[in-house]
């Protein structure tokens, strides 16, 4: 258990039977009053993001969040498969439960996957993934203003906007924060 002034960025803690995350927190100690926490949290298990207002003498219990190194290996229809590097054991994983982290995994990806006492909160993606250019119209000669963009589509189905001199068949580097264009990989 700790105190709610101990509570920092970052910090998993456990509130009303949910796991949560801090984002932002702020001590307040009006003239009139107690003091008492403002934090941002975001729950782990379903992602929403909520605004809790803590009296300062609230005592919250940690979560340890444990994160293990595991690989992508195969999609088969809506489940995805992944390996643990260290004990080679496989655990999959539903459509459902990545939500858009789907179109950044790749065959051999390393990724972390975040567990909480044997049950799976997510995947955590390395910052940028390589992906393969599969569609994408061929640049307009002439059509050069200032950071002009495209349409395409990777291996994965994600849609990104790339620079005109990007073709089919090229590998790029993607965001995993934003599914932003980075660079040629």
């Amino acid at each position: 258990m700790i105190n709610v002034n101990d509570i920092k960025n970052g910090m998993t803690i456990l509130f009303e039977d949910n796991i949560y995350v801090v984002l932002d927190f702020q001590h307040v100690k009006p003239g009139k009053g107690a003091a008492f926490v403002k934090a941002k949290l975001k729950n782990l298990r379903t992602g929403s993001i909520i605004e809790k207002t803590f009296n300062s003498s609230i005592k919250l219990e940690r979560a340890i969040i444990e994160k293990k190194n595991m690989q992508f290996l195969y999609v088969t229809g809506n489940t995805y498969t992944f390996m643990d590097n260290e004990t080679y054991e496989q655990i999959e994983l539903t459509e459902d439960h990545l939500g858009n982290d789907k179109y950044y995994l790749k065959d051999g990806l390393e990724v972390m996957i975040s567990v909480y006492q044997g049950e799976i909160l997510g995947v955590i993606l390395p910052e940028k993934v390589e992906l393969t250019v599969t569609q994408t119209e061929p640049a307009v000669k002439g059509n050069t203003t200032n950071n002009a963009t495209k349409d395409a589509v990777v291996e994965t189905g994600l849609s990104v906007r790339v620079p005109l001199f990007i073709e089919e068949g090229e590998a790029i580097l993607i965001s995993t924060k934003d599914g932003s264009y980075a660079s040629r990989a």
